[in-house]
C-alpha cells in the first residue's frame, strides 16, 4: 500500500514538473512570437503607470496576445521599470519582447511627426515626418520627394491630442510639432482642452491652435452638463469635468467608463472618499512629469489637494484633459450598485458591492500580478 501511494505520488509530481516545463516552454515561445497586431498603432503610456496595467491595456487593445506572458517576460528579462511615459509606435506583428523595447525607447507620435500628403481628389497617401525634417511615404511606392516637390500645398496636415493628456504634456509636444509655428503657448487649466484629432495648415499657430482645442472643450462640457442626470452629486460643470479626467485615467476600455463613473458617484453619494490613485500621482507631479514607479504607503498617506485618499470629494482640479466618452460617462453614469473596482487581468476591471467581494478580487488581481 505505501509503496503504491508513492509512485503515484511520484506520477503526479512527474506530470507536474512536464505540465510546468510545457507551460514555460509555451510561454517562452509567446513571449518571442510574432504578435497580433495588423498595422503599427501609436500607444500612450500614461504618467506613473506600471508595467502591469501597460501590459493589460497592451492586450485590451489587441497588441499583445497575453497580458500575464508579458508581465512575466518583463520581468525576467529585467524590464518591468524601463517602460518610458508618453506616446510610443508599436510596429505591426511585433513581439512582446520587441514591444518592451519599443516602449523603453524615447517616446514619438504618430500626432507630432505625421501628416497626410493629398495627392487628388481619389488618392490619399500618408506620409511620415522624421525628426530630421525628412519625409518617407509609408502606404504608397510613389517616391516621397517627387511627390513633394512643387505639392507644398497640397500637403494637409493633422495634430492628434490624445485623452487623458494633461495639459502640460499637450503644450509641451505643441511645441515640438515642426509644422506649427508662434511662441510656446501658455499653459492653459487642466481639463480645459478637447483631445481629439486637428485639421490644421502649414505653419498653424500654436496658441491659435490651444485656444481652438479649449473653445471644442467648452462647448462639450456645457452639452454634456445641460444634458446630465440631475440626481448627479455635483454641483458644477467644473465638477463634471474633474470626475471625467478621473475617469478618463482610470480606464482605457471604453465599456467601462460608466461602470468606473458609477463607482465614484456611489462613493460621492454615500460620503466616502474616492481612493483613486490617479489623484495621488497627480498631486505628486501636477501633470509635468512622469512618477516611473509605484506609489509608496508615505504618499497614500501624506495630504495633498489631491490625494482622495485623505481629502473628502473632488481634487480642485480635474487630472487630465478627458475626452467626450468620459466626459459623457461622469454626466450619466451606469446605474449601479458598485463602490468598488480593481484590475481583473484582462485589461478591464473586476467590480464589487462589498468590501469582502472586492477583497476576493484584490486577490485574485494580486495572485495574477504574482504569476499563479
Amino acid at each position: 500500500m505505501g509503496r503504491s501511494l508513492a509512485a503515484n505520488a511520484l506520477l503526479i509530481i512527474i506530470v507536474a514538473l512536464v505540465a510546468l516545463g510545457l507551460t514555460i516552454n509555451w510561454g517562452k515561445d509567446a513571449f518571442y512570437a510574432e504578435g497580433p497586431l495588423a498595422e503599427d498603432v501609436e500607444f500612450i503610456i500614461e504618467s506613473g503607470e506600471s508595467i502591469a496595467s501597460v501590459g493589460d491595456r497592451l492586450q485590451a487593445e489587441g497588441i499583445i496576445s497575453s497580458a500575464i506572458v508579458f508581465r512575466i517576460g518583463a520581468r525576467y528579462t529585467d524590464r518591468r521599470s524601463t517602460h518610458k511615459f508618453g506616446a510610443h509606435i508599436i510596429p505591426a506583428r511585433a513581439s512582446m519582447d520587441a514591444v518592451l523595447d519599443v516602449i523603453a525607447s524615447p517616446a514619438q507620435s504618430f500626432s507630432d511627426y505625421r501628416v497626410t500628403l493629398v495627392l487628388n481628389e481619389d488618392m490619399d497617401a500618408r506620409v511620415e515626418q522624421r525628426l530630421d525634417g525628412t519625409y518617407a511615404l509609408v502606404e504608397d511606392e510613389v517616391q516621397a520627394a517627387g511627390i513633394l516637390a512643387g505639392a507644398e500645398s497640397s500637403v494637409s496636415y493633422r495634430l492628434s491630442l490624445p485623452e487623458g493628456v494633461t495639459s502640460f504634456e499637450a503644450v509641451e509636444r505643441m511645441a515640438q510639432v515642426p509644422f506649427l509655428s508662434g511662441r510656446r503657448p501658455e499653459l492653459p487649466p487642466e481639463g480645459s482642452l478637447a483631445p481629439d484629432t486637428y485639421d490644421v495648415a502649414k505653419g498653424a499657430d500654436r496658441a491659435a491652435l490651444v485656444a481652438d482645442m479649449m473653445a471644442a472643450q467648452a462647448a462639450i462640457l456645457a452639452a454634456a452638463w445641460e444634458g446630465r442626470d440631475p440626481d448627479l452629486p455635483i454641483e458644477t460643470p467644473e465638477d463634471l469635468l474633474i470626475l471625467a479626467s478621473i475617469v478618463e485615467k482610470e480606464t482605457g476600455v471604453a465599456s467601462e467608463r460608466g461602470q468606473v463613473a458609477s463607482v465614484f458617484v456611489n462613493r460621492l453619494r454615500q460620503g466616502m472618499r474616492l481612493q483613486t490613485d490617479p489623484t495621488v500621482i497627480y498631486g505628486i507631479t501636477l501633470g509635468r512629469e512622469t512618477l516611473g514607479r509605484g506609489l509608496r504607503r508615505s504618499e497614500l498617506d501624506r495630504a495633498t489637494p489631491y490625494n482622495t485618499y485623505v481629502i473628502d470629494g473632488l481634487p480642485p482640479t480635474p487630472i487630465a484633459n478627458p475626452g467626450r466618452a468620459a466626459i459623457a460617462a461622469a454626466a450619466n453614469p451606469d446605474e449601479t450598485p458598485y463602490i468598488f473596482f480593481v484590475a481583473d487581468g484582462t485589461g478591464g476591471h473586476a467590480f464589487a458591492t462589498t468590501l469582502a467581494e472586492h477583497n476576493a478580487n484584490v486577490a485574485r488581481w494580486r495572485a495574477i500580478e504574482a504569476g499563479n
